[in-house]
């Protein structure tokens, strides 16, 4: 069977799912990625892929680029001639299902998380409603990463119900994130990982750490991620520099592997507007490390309050703050406790072999459908 996978970037299907990719080359599947080219698109072709190479600019909308980002992904739909494509992210869900529909290919569709275009009711939200409703009918199947926003879609009748189902994010790989042997560090180390943009609470996290400082706690307050000044919703490198230099953060830039800042942080923090699955905690929670989270869709499947972390409410750095100073004054035991029912939880529901599984099962239905 011949599958194309496409993504926003080749970085991401690497990363996030390179055994997946491992599993369709095993089971005999000729898998194309489609996805600009970048710095791992070679580990792609090394596992056994064909790539090809597309452009997709993954930031904001433009009427005229994501027209022509339709005709591109056409054209290559159509010399390529999968038996189904899958889609991931918005703009691979959007354009490239309308383009897979006009050849008549099977769309498999994954709503990797909605961001924040549909906190606030405006014309962006309206015009991304009409997008998904209008895309989404042409899909064989979409695939949710919490129920929230599988809900969301259906109460605003974006997909039939009937055409949708849960997978637990992108799953995560438990023997490569495996827990670390408890400790605690004299000075309680947080540790926030995350593009620096606001959905994901940086400004609130920043607040917070202001907050616990003026109050006298003695803490680490470390971020770990990329600046992406660039992005609609990014942060001026300037204001992070100032939050460097000033002392309110230690800026640990990038990384390749995450699991050594993980070994040594307390607590992960993520005080997200919304999110899909966040991969950042499902490796938090693999590795046995507690949590603090906001109590919004994605990140409240993930953690449970009092049972493998804390949940915060959304846009308050105040209650932020009391969350983080309430784990900083916990015990180790309670400490010790929460890191394992978080690897429990990982190990019971977010294991990505169900991933894989649910994919592989919807991928042998469609073998019995005629593509022409």
């Amino acid at each position: 069977m011949k599958v194309a996978v496409v993504l926003n970037t080749s970085w991401n299907i690497y990363n996030f799912r390179q055994n997946f990719i491992k599993a369709l080359l095993a089971e005999g599947h000729e898998v194309h990625t489609i996805a600009p080219k970048d710095d791992y698109t070679h580990f792609l072709q090394e596992m056994g892929c064909i790539h090809h190479n597309v452009r997709m600019d993954s930031r904001g909308a433009n009427p005229i680029k994501d027209a022509a980002l339709i005709v591109e992904l056409f054209s290559i739909y159509k010399k390529l001639k999968p038996d189904v494509v899958l889609h991931y992210t918005i703009k691979p869900n959007v354009y490239g299902t309308l383009a897979a529909s006009l050849l008549r290919i099977p769309s498999i569709n994954n709503v990797c998380g909605l961001g924040t275009v549909f906190l606030k009711k405006n014309l962006v939200s309206a015009i991304a409603m009409l997008l998904y409703k209008f895309s989404f009918r042409f899909a064989r199947k979409v695939f949710f990463q919490n129920p929230d926003d599988k809900q969301l879609f259906i109460d605003n009748k974006l997909v039939p119900a009937d055409k949708t189902d849960l997978v637990p994010g992108s799953g995560i790989n438990l023997s490569h994130f495996q827990p670390f042997a408890f400790s605690r560090n004299k000075r309680f180390t947080f540790l926030m990982v995350s593009r620096l943009i606001s959905d994901k609470g940086v400004f609130e996290y920043i607040d917070a750490i202001k907050h616990l400082k003026q109050k006298g706690i003695s803490a680490r307050f470390q971020v770990l991620g990329a600046m992406d000044p660039e992005h609609k919703r990014g942060i001026a490198t300037e204001k992070i520099l100032t939050w460097i230099e000033d002392g309110t953060i230690e800026y640990l830039g990038t990384t390749q592997d995450v699991r050594h800042f993980l070994e040594r942080a307390d607590c992960v923090v993520l005080p997200s507007y919304r999110e899909g699955t966040p991969r950042t905690l499902l490796e938090a929670a693999s590795v046995g490390k507690p949590i603090i989270a906001t109590n919004v869709p994605g990140c409240n499947q993930v953690v449970e309050d009092r049972y493998n972390g804390l949940l915060c409410n959304i846009k308050d750095a105040e209650d932020l703050a009391s969350k983080m100073q309430t784990m900083a004054e916990l015990d180790s035991s309670t400490l010790k406790k929460f890191g394992e029912n978080g690897r429990t939880k990982m190990e019971q529901q977010f294991n990505e072999n169900l991933v894989i599984s649910k994919y592989l099962a919807e991928l042998k239905t469609i073998r019995l459908v005629p593509t022409t």
